[in-house]
């Protein structure tokens, strides 16, 4: 085995230094986009024992009254990328008309959507543990012109 030189210890103890400090202060002052020196605020909060678990999702209701659930394969948006985002969707139902268009690029042949709604179940916890109810909140609709 090669002995580290003077040089090489340095070089490992300066790139140590400098990913710790990176680390750190990402985690005082940064933002998820500054990822991995920045915190992944996604996983930082935690519910409390009693409080609901939210499962966000994006449903798009088509001309035959079929109702489907939008995704990245089919809509080309991913869930993380709506939760992130969720507020301005609220804010501006309108842009919900976006994931509609992804859906009809992404499904030529299909019926087009009529309507797509931001919805957001809310799974019942009660001591940690699961109590199998729920119930939905819609939080945005956005309705084609007829």
């Amino acid at each position: 085995m090669a002995q580290l030189t003077a040089g090489g210890r340095a070089t490992r103890v300066v790139a140590t230094i400098v990913g710790v400090v990176l680390l750190l202060a990402g985690t005082l002052w940064g933002y998820d986009d500054k990822f991995p020196f920045g915190p992944f605020s996604m996983y930082a909060g935690v519910n409390g024992p009693n409080e609901p678990a939210p499962d966000t999702r994006v449903e798009g209701t088509d001309r035959t009254g079929r109702t489907i659930v939008l995704n990245e394969r089919n809509a080309g948006v991913r869930r993380a990328e709506i939760e992130g985002q969720e507020g301005a969707y609220v804010a501006d139902p309108a842009r919900l008309a976006r994931i509609a268009d992804g859906y009809q690029g992404l499904n030529p042949g299909a019926a087009p959507l009529d309507e797509v709604a931001l919805i957001v179940r809310l799974h019942e916890i009660h001591n940690s543990s699961a109590t199998g109810r729920w119930h939905d909140d819609v939080r945005a609709v956005w309705r084609r012109a007829s």
